[in-house]
């Protein structure tokens, strides 16, 4: 028989993480850095903001250490990646149990931050950037 698993697509600027919680877990977050190779949440994140960002979609809805995380990231840098995962953690808890959707919307769990980077303009130095403007 196989085990039961829940899914979460997180996105955040260009970092995309997969995510999949695994019931009876400890609490563990893995990330899958190759097809057989998965490591600690503490040695990819390194810094503990980001692990802790990770945590709240657990803390806001009390299921801490109900759960152990699988995750794929790619893209981005590690802030957006942790970022994406947090997002993707909130849907697969949505995926587990409908009920916490009132919960997870209200902490602003459920909207995607669709901020990403604008793009440069021709013409300009960047995206709003102009080059110096010279009278003579």
């Amino acid at each position: 028989m196989a085990e039961i698993r829940y899914y979460g697509t997180g996105k955040r600027k260009t970092a995309i993480a997969r995510v999949w919680l695994i019931p009876n877990g400890e609490g563990k977050i893995f990330v899958r850095v190759s097809k057989k190779k998965e490591i600690p949440a503490e040695e990819y994140f390194n810094r503990l903001t980001l692990l802790k960002i990770m945590q709240q979609p657990f803390d806001v809805t009390g299921t801490n250490g109900r759960f152990n995380v699988l995750c794929t990231v790619k893209g981005g840098g590690k802030s957006a990646q942790a970022d994406a995962v947090k997002y993707g953690i909130a849907k697969a808890l949505l995926a587990f149990n409908p009920e916490l959707r009132q919960t997870l919307k209200k902490a602003g769990f459920l909207t995607r931050d669709a901020r990403i980077k604008e793009r440069k303009k021709y013409g300009q130095r960047g995206a709003r950037a102009r080059y110096q403007w010279s009278k003579r």
